[in-house]
């Protein structure tokens, strides 16, 4: 009997061992997993957003084993930047040209086309627009400041890039002012060097609102979603809308395949969430697609009484919603100019079953953040993958290097931001860019 009890005990300290090492080496796991490691390029302009806000597209990109990033250096002049992937040797070149880096709108948005040319747009808060290009494959010296088309480029304001997978390039902004602006598209053949125009009034705020949007590009096309603005009150946001685009932008349709009439407004846009004014939904976040096609956009509102990140997503031909539980205190949006927030607007990404949203909070201590989640049973984990706190900093990752090799390159920089475009009298701060080794996968 003795025996049994002894055996018995063994058993149950052997479980709870077991258990206990499996526990350990899952943390283990998780924590080598999640590996980072920081360059640093040079020191940027922090007394404000201007350098990490979201709208970017994009802080950071790579071209056949290059990287590239651009930013304000303290004095406000335009810096770029190049290395080898996995060098920590920057080649650096403080452009002839300058920002108006008080007003956090005025962010640097770059791309490289197939031919392996750096397009570089910056500077914008419903002005003209300032736009070069390199003199050569490769190089970071920029050419003169030249016009696009000339057609709608007197009042631009959120530029972007975008690369296309034949090569050519998109490039998209608002014309006019918040509350009653327009989405213009313009498209680069890479063979003929030219810019056309491709949409001049794509979301028609019909001289009433405007859109805030968010595009990514899929195998399959453009996809593209937003929130209208009646005025220029961040409170006024309401409702997730979408499309797409399977022929480069040319025309475009819902989700249900029914064709748009164009251009888009109120009326006739598609309805991917239903969110009503002074909910705090935040405007200009991120979306993507899975391997199949299937969009996810995140964003942030308030339906609880306090803010929280969501995903609304389609599968099997429906919008759903996922709601996550990561913040715990209350706050509201509202007036204009770029506002101080506690949680910054989110980035995602999809790889299989595995969902990631990139992230700050103050209840974190503004460090850079990790979600994750595995589709099937939608469980969330967070981690911190900055040492330090990155201040108002927002999410800028390397897309094209996330499309090609699934490696995550986080465009960083401690920042600050006071509300309603004001600044904070601080030292310059770093520009670096974090590397995830890898990320981690959860079995459902």
């Amino acid at each position: 009997m003795k025996i049994d009890l002894y055996t018995q005990s063994n058993k149950k300290s052997f479980r709870t061992t077991s258990l206990f090492l499996a526990l350990l080496f899952f943390s283990f796991h998780l924590n080598a997993q999640l590996k980072t490691t920081e360059s640093e390029v040079g020191l940027g302009w922090s007394n404000n957003s201007v350098n990490t806000v979201i709208f970017r597209n994009s802080a950071l990109t790579s071209f056949k084993g290059n990287q590239y990033t651009a930013y304000y250096d303290p004095e406000g002049r335009m810096v770029l930047a190049k290395r080898k992937l996995n060098s920590n040797n920057w080649d650096k070149v403080i452009t002839p040209y300058s920002g108006n880096v008080k007003d956090a709108h005025n962010d640097i948005s770059i791309a490289i086309d197939s031919d392996g040319y750096l397009h570089v747009s910056w500077d914008h808060h419903d002005t003209r627009l300032r736009y070069a290009r390199s003199k050569k494959p490769f190089s970071l010296e920029l050419g003169e400041e030249i016009a696009m088309t000339g057609v709608d480029e007197n009042k631009v304001t959120y530029p972007e890039f975008h690369n296309l997978p034949n090569g050519n390039l998109l490039f998209c902004y608002r014309s006019g002012a918040s509350g009653r602006g327009n989405l213009v598209i313009k498209s680069y053949d890479v063979k003929k060097q030219q810019w056309t125009s491709l949409q001049n009034n794509l979301l028609d705020g019909e001289n009433q609102r405007s859109a805030y949007w968010q595009m990514c590009i899929g195998k399959k096309g453009i996809y593209i979603s937003w929130v209208w603005r009646e005025s220029w009150d961040v409170s006024t946001n309401h409702d997730l809308c979408y499309a797409f685009s399977a022929d480069g932008g040319k025309t475009w349709q819902k989700s249900t395949g029914e064709k748009y009439t164009l251009p888009i407004t109120k009326e006739t846009a598609e309805h991917a969430w239903n969110v009503p004014q002074n909910s705090s939904l935040i405007n200009q976040t991120a979306m993507t697609v899975d391997e199949k096609g299937n969009p996810y956009i995140t964003t942030y509102w308030d339906n609880t009484g306090i803010p929280q990140y969501k995903v609304v997503y389609i599968s099997d031909g429906k919008w759903n919603l996922i709601n996550t539980d990561f913040h715990s205190k209350p706050f509201s949006l509202g007036g204009g100019g770029t506002k101080r927030i506690p949680i910054s607007r989110p980035e995602i990404l999809v790889d299989k079953s595995m969902l990631y949203l990139l992230f700050r909070d103050e209840e974190r201590d503004n460090k850079i953040t990790l979600a994750y989640a595995d589709l099937g049973n939608k469980k969330w984990q967070l981690t911190d993958l900055s040492r330090f706190t990155v201040g108002q900093w927002e999410p800028n990752l390397d897309k094209e290097l996330w499309k090609e090799k699934k490696q995550l390159h986080i465009f960083s920089q401690n920042v600050s931001q006071a509300d309603g475009e004001g600044l904070v009298k601080v030292n310059p701060e770093p520009v670096q860019v974090l590397e995830v080794k890898k990320l981690p996968v959860l079995k459902n």
